[in-house]
């Protein structure tokens, strides 16, 4: 996982949670699979893989997880204004370059003339509301997402508030007062469940808030299971943990049962498979699997998403049947993993780097 560190007086090198870090990286490709599938089979009923919108959930517990266990103990030595320059280092470099790809790929969609639609002053705000995370849902013609350029920044936009408050007031907590805040949050969960009809919510200007009482739930229970040491260990290892998340993913689509369904999976289920992953064993074989797969796992995250606007208007334009598209989408999700890498490799590592070492050095 990403335990950041400034000098080694401050914040030490700890344990590292690898199946944990090949498990978001699964996740993380079952969220750009399933974005593909929600433009080929539009009817949730029909999609294979139509609970992957609660990968989101297993990201938020599990950045409660990390950041309870890598700063709990350290935060008040390292200063509020520390922790937040070192967010910034590891999650703005991507929140950028997802934001230069988002408007190229709008520009220059082959299949689509939608930024036409908008002039020049609205792409520009949807650009800085994309790069400062400052919701403009304004793009009617593709759902009002709080960040066209790149939808998938709203729950960055909740995980930066979820860090402030960690900061500012949740490290501070009792155990007693966490358990107290979430189970206020999981009655809430439940009502936005029952509200909406799924816990697919957050991302848009209609369901903004769902976003909130997300991460609200999520991240505190992330770092109860770090706190409380609910970490299970086992034999189990990255496959079989693989297949208990998966499992998630793969729940079928039912309008009257996700009402029921999502609350649980996020309530008990998820939490269970944080505690269950970071006690799990990991063979020398998987060790570099869940590297890779958790080196790209923001990466993928964070550049997907303009690629599937042009798949969108692709799809929109030349209706392929979906014969054509059971090739397609497979190719596209492996071309985005290694697109994910690369961006990864040039981009945001050279740049986390420099930052990094700046930081260091003024911390001398």
């Amino acid at each position: 996982m990403d335990v950041t560190k400034t000098n080694p007086g401050i914040l030490r090198t700890r344990q590292h949670f690898e199946i944990l870090d090949g498990l978001r990286g699964i996740a993380a490709v079952a969220v750009v699979i399933f974005h593909f599938m929600e433009f080929a089979v539009p009817d949730y009923s029909n999609n294979f893989i139509a609970h992957s919108y609660l990968a989101v959930d297993f990201f938020f517990c599990l950045s409660g997880f990390v950041i309870a266990y890598a700063y709990d103990s350290k935060v008040e030595k390292l200063g509020a204004f520390q922790f937040i320059k070192l967010r910034l280092i590891r999650l703005h470099p991507l929140v950028i370059i997802g934001s230069v790809l988002g408007l190229l790929c709008f520009i220059f969609d082959p299949f689509s003339n939608l930024h036409t639609a908008y002039s020049a002053g609205n792409v520009f705000l949807m650009f800085l509301s994309s790069c400062f995370l400052i919701p403009y849902p304004i793009v009617h013609e593709r759902y009002f997402n709080l960040f066209h350029l790149n939808p998938p920044t709203w729950s960055l936009f909740w995980e930066y508030i979820a860090n402030l408050f960690y900061v500012l007031i949740l490290y501070k907590l009792r155990n007693r007062i966490l358990w107290f805040l979430v189970a206020i949050a999981a009655i809430a969960l439940c009502y936005e469940s029952y509200y909406s009809g799924y816990l697919g919510v957050g991302w848009g200007g209609d369901n903004f808030w769902g976003g909130g009482v997300r991460i609200f739930f999520s991240f505190l229970a992330g770092m109860l299971v770090y706190r409380s040491n609910w970490i299970i260990r086992s034999r189990l290892g990255f496959v079989f943990m693989g297949i208990l998340l998966a499992i998630v993913f793969l729940v079928p689509f039912s309008d009257k049962a996700n009402r029921i369904t999502d609350p649980v999976i996020v309530i008990f289920y998820l939490p269970f498979l944080i505690a269950l992953g970071a006690g799990a064993h990991l063979t020398n074989t998987y060790s570099r699997i869940c590297k890779f797969f958790g080196d790209i796992s923001y990466p993928l995250y964070m550049i997907h998403y303009p690629f599937l606007w042009i798949f969108l208007s692709y799809v929109e334009v030349k209706k392929p049947g979906m014969s054509q598209m059971e090739i397609i989408i497979p190719m596209a999700v492996v071309l985005l993993i290694g697109l994910a890498f690369l961006v990864m490799t040039l981009l945001d590592m050279p740049i986390h780097r420099d930052l990094k070492n700046r930081m260091d050095k003024k911390l001398r």
